[in-house]
């Protein structure tokens, strides 16, 4: 009977083209990847762009993202992530050469890596239980999401620079990093490839600024704030 009753399931999941699993998921696993548009606001990126030959558009970057997510209710995860955005970039003395009449060269490299637990909630049901056999995943559905947790940093710099006060040209190794708390809300679809398997995009805003410390303490704090477009693949469980 329970033989016939999976056959049934199974035309029935094939004929609308989802395929099934046996029981709801409990969850996911998701990758993805994308670009990471970094606001670069504040007193530090106003003045680097000044004196540098760079733009606030050079402190964007490569986007990676891990998630595991755990179903609470029908239409609502937890969502466990980390990801990371790095930026590095050659430049020069805007105002300046050396007294050879070369560019005055240096390297500047901005790295965020956030750790967040988040709440998502799908806008529609992702997927249809049959009996207490089978579940069959939604084609598409959508979601939005909001979370809280803590921010790594490191903006780096590392080449010639000119003295204020003595003018003299030198090479030096400047350096701020730690942890801020940050904040994220976000809106993405995923759409089914397989019972198993989806593919998924994503529009997420970050938000957090921390205190600069080191060689740049001097400047108020960096905005390490962000709005990052990801696509990927996700694994259920």
């Amino acid at each position: 009977m329970v033989a016939v009753l999976l056959v049934n399931l199974r035309a029935q999941a094939q004929s609308n083209g989802d395929g099934f699993l046996f029981g709801t998921p409990s969850g996911s696993f998701t990758v993805r990847a994308g670009f990471d548009r970094a606001t670069a606001g504040g007193e530090l990126f106003s003045f680097e762009t000044d004196q540098l030959t760079l733009s606030r558009r050079n402190f964007s970057g490569f986007n990676l993202v891990a998630e595991v997510a755990h179903r609470v209710k029908p239409r609502v995860d937890v969502v466990f992530g980390l990801s990371t955005s790095r930026s590095e970039t050659p430049s020069e003395w805007r105002h300046d050469i050396d007294h050879s009449n070369r560019p005055i060269r240096q390297t500047t490299t901005f790295v965020r890596a956030p750790l967040v637990i988040s709440t998502k909630a799908y806008l529609a049901e992702p997927g249809r239980s049959i009996g207490h056999f089978a579940w069959i995943p939604a084609r598409y559905v959508t979601y939005v999401g909001a979370g809280a947790g803590a921010m790594w940093y490191r903006f780096r710099q590392q080449g010639d620079f000119i003295d204020f006060i003595t003018a003299q040209l030198s090479g030096h190794y400047f350096e701020s990093s730690g942890w801020t708390p940050t904040w994220q809300v976000f809106a993405g679809a995923e759409i089914t490839l397989h019972p198993r398997f989806g593919f998924t995009t994503e529009a997420r805003y970050q938000g957090a600024r921390g205190r600069l410390n080191g060689d740049f303490s001097r400047f108020d704090q960096i905005d390490l704030s962000g709005l990052t477009l990801t696509t990927g693949i996700s694994v259920r469980y």
